[in-house]
């Protein structure tokens, strides 16, 4: 059994692993996007803040340790973390030179309570170069890199203004594989015009790739981006709770129960976001996620049967 969730949660593999629960810090390494600098554009995918997607992270201003410490003490006050994941996460954080990457990630797992490395990041900033690094830091400590996929579906990809084609993720993937790192990847659930049978073909598809984990992330309309234009001109439908939830329940029946899922939805800075404003609520979406799971007694015992 998986502890209880009734599917393969983070939180349970965690434990799994280490015998206890580990805490992540999000850090900042102070990198920008190809998306942003001018490389493949400037205003970034559609969807992404200001903040490039570590609204939440440390403050870039402070060293790699001393943001770990920062954000340790935040989880303290709520928590009684002991041990982290180091989680690079704000931006594209292999998109700089391999020299300044090696020092900040070998800072980050240098210190005494840090566990793994964990580095979001986006397929195309992955050269044999940063891969190699990768490889090193992994023989030290567990790295996973967490690369943000969102949708299978080109159209949909060059709506959202990804950069990159599906065929540059399948590469990665098997580049990360071959040096025995562990691959994470982002998904989300909503995006303007895709159909149920779209995000679930995302699903399928990826229970063919040799990944470990997965994000199952809402989307999030949030202010200052141009999803934000697109949403109110000329507009697309967002989820409801209900929709979302069903979907959710649907997307876990149809992935392998070897992956691990890391996010069932997500959360938008309150300040920022504009619809769904339901999605604020997020303990309540997951209770209630987890309550219907539990409820439908054969989808349960089908995933408690396929691992040990």
């Amino acid at each position: 059994m998986w502890g209880e969730k009734p599917y393969y949660s983070l939180d349970y593999h965690l434990k799994e692993t280490y015998g206890e629960k580990i805490y992540k810090v999000s850090l900042n390494g102070g990198m920008t996007c190809p998306n942003r600098d001018g490389t493949l554009g400037t205003r970034g995918c559609i969807f992404c803040s200001e903040g490039g997607s570590g609204d939440f992270a440390a403050d870039k201003r402070l060293s790699i340790t001393d943001q770990i410490e920062s954000q340790k003490e935040n989880l303290s006050r709520k928590f009684p973390a002991r041990r982290f994941i180091a989680y690079f996460q704000a931006y594209t954080n292999t998109y700089a030179p391999v020299d300044y990457l090696e020092r900040i990630f070998t800072e980050a797992i240098s210190h005494k309570d840090i566990v793994g490395l964990s580095i979001g990041t986006r397929p195309d900033c992955l050269g044999e170069d940063v891969c190699s690094l990768l490889e090193r830091l992994n023989a030290i400590k567990p790295v996973t890199v967490e690369l943000g996929l969102q949708t299978i579906h080109e159209p949909t990809a060059r709506l959202i203004r990804r950069g990159y084609p599906l065929s540059c993720f399948d590469s990665a993937v098997r580049r990360l594989r071959f040096r025995g790192i562990e691959v994470v990847v982002h998904t989300i659930l909503g995006l303007p015009h895709e159909t149920e049978e779209d995000m679930l073909a995302t699903v399928q598809y990826l229970n063919n790739c040799d990944i470990q984990g997965i994000k199952l992330q809402l989307l999030h309309v949030l202010k200052g981006t141009d999803l934000a234009s697109y949403y109110e001109h000329p507009g697309f439908h967002v989820l409801e709770e209900a929709e979302y939830i069903r979907l959710i329940i649907t997307s876990l029946e149809h992935l392998s129960p070897e992956i691990v899922v890391h996010r069932l939805t997500g959360d938008g800075p309150k300040e920022l976001l504009i619809a769904p404003l339901w999605s604020s609520r997020k303990r309540s979406v997951l209770n209630q996620i987890h309550h219907q799971m539990k409820e439908q007694h054969t989808f349960q015992g089908r995933l408690y049967a396929a691992r040990p």
